[in-house]
């Protein structure tokens, strides 16, 4: 279920009925004068639209031969060199993981390796493996490593939602009335069939500052 937020801002209303036609019928009539707490407020109906927007499916694929290696040490050696000591620790499968590397991939400025194990699923090993030693020249350093992923978007698209059961207020007066008893005064207003109403299945009221309604497609 894709959930697209609306902005209601301050002394606007949202109000869904269970059915469309009513919704409709208010727009239709434009303004509505609604009894406040015995006094009369002028409010305009305007038809619900949300913003444009964007949707899409992201997915996340972790690979089973290729983990990202980082913080690997600044030493005065080759490259050649640095990929050799990285491919030979990596091989040693007494370290929690590792076997036959097919590739290195090492980069001295940012001092970041990609390694790629010959057989498939033996870069699981290191999915929860956060430090992973590194011995060279007598010393042990402690090498970052994290999964290999590829991420790519699917079924991206443009969106412009409209709810023909969704009208929204504006030009609500403020009253000393709390939130609450205002939100009541208005729902009582539009059920009424006498004021072109019917049946309400939601409804929200902003009287300071702006909140976010959420609505599912």
């Amino acid at each position: 279920t894709t959930r697209i937020p609306f902005r209601l801002n301050q002394n606007q209303a949202l109000l869904t009925f269970e059915d469309e036609e009513v919704a409709q019928r208010l727009i239709k009539m434009g303004k509505h004068a609604v009894n406040l707490d015995n006094k009369i407020t002028d409010m305009s109906v305007k038809p619900f639209t949300l913003e444009m927007g964007i949707k899409f499916e992201l997915h996340v694929t972790i690979s089973g031969k290729k983990i990202n290696v980082s913080e690997v040490p600044e030493l005065s050696i080759p490259e050649d060199w640095m990929r050799d000591k990285l491919e030979l620790n990596f091989y040693k499968s007494g370290q929690g993981g590792g076997g036959e590397v097919e590739n290195v991939n090492y980069d001295k400025q940012s001092r970041t390796a990609v390694i790629t194990f010959l057989r498939p699923g033996a870069a699981n090993g290191f999915v929860r493996c956060t430090k992973y030693p590194f011995f060279v020249h007598g010393r042990c350093y402690r090498l970052s490593v994290s999964p290999n992923t590829n991420i790519h978007l699917e079924k991206f698209q443009l969106y412009c939602g409209v709810s023909r059961k969704t009208i929204l207020l504006k030009g609500i007066q403020e009253t000393e009335d709390d939130e609450e008893s205002i939100q009541d005064m208005i729902e009582i207003h539009f059920q009424k069939p006498s004021n072109s109403g019917g049946e309400i299945e939601a409804i929200k009221y902003v009287s300071k500052g702006v909140t976010w309604v959420c609505f599912e497609e």
